[in-house]
C-alpha cells in the first residue's frame, strides 16, 4: 500500500531533497496547473506502456500527483507492484497543493 504525503509535507521535503514528481493527469490538466519542478507527465490512461518513461534516480523518492489524489494513489500502487520503492501519493492532489502551499496555482 503506497504511503501518502500531504501538500505541506511535500513542500518541506522538496526544500531538503530532489523529489521525482510524477503527474498522472491528462495533458489539458497539466496545461492549466502544475507543480513547479514536475519531472514527468505520464497520464494514467497511457499506463502500463508509458511507465518505462519514469526516470527517477536510484533511491530518489517518487511523488505521484493528480487532481484530487485518486488517480495518483492507483498509479503509486501500480509502481510499487512493478518494484519501485519510495513511492508516495499526494493526498488531495494539485488541488490541495493550490489551497495549502501555492495559491498562485490555478484551481480547476
Amino acid at each position: 500500500m503506497p504511503q501518502l504525503i500531504t501538500a505541506p509535507e511535500l513542500a518541506a521535503r522538496m526544500k531538503k531533497e530532489k523529489v521525482y514528481l510524477l503527474d498522472v493527469r491528462e495533458p489539458w490538466e497539466a496545461e492549466r496547473a502544475s507543480i513547479a519542478g514536475t519531472s514527468a507527465l505520464l497520464p494514467l490512461t497511457t499506463w502500463p506502456h508509458a511507465v518505462e518513461k519514469v526516470k527517477a534516480e536510484k533511491g530518489q523518492p517518487i511523488v505521484v500527483y493528480c487532481h484530487h489524489g485518486v488517480r495518483s494513489f492507483r498509479a503509486a500502487q501500480a509502481l510499487e507492484q512493478m518494484g519501485y520503492a519510495g513511492v508516495l501519493s499526494l493526498t488531495g492532489g494539485i488541488d490541495a497543493w493550490s489551497r495549502e502551499v501555492e495559491p498562485e496555482v490555478t484551481r480547476y
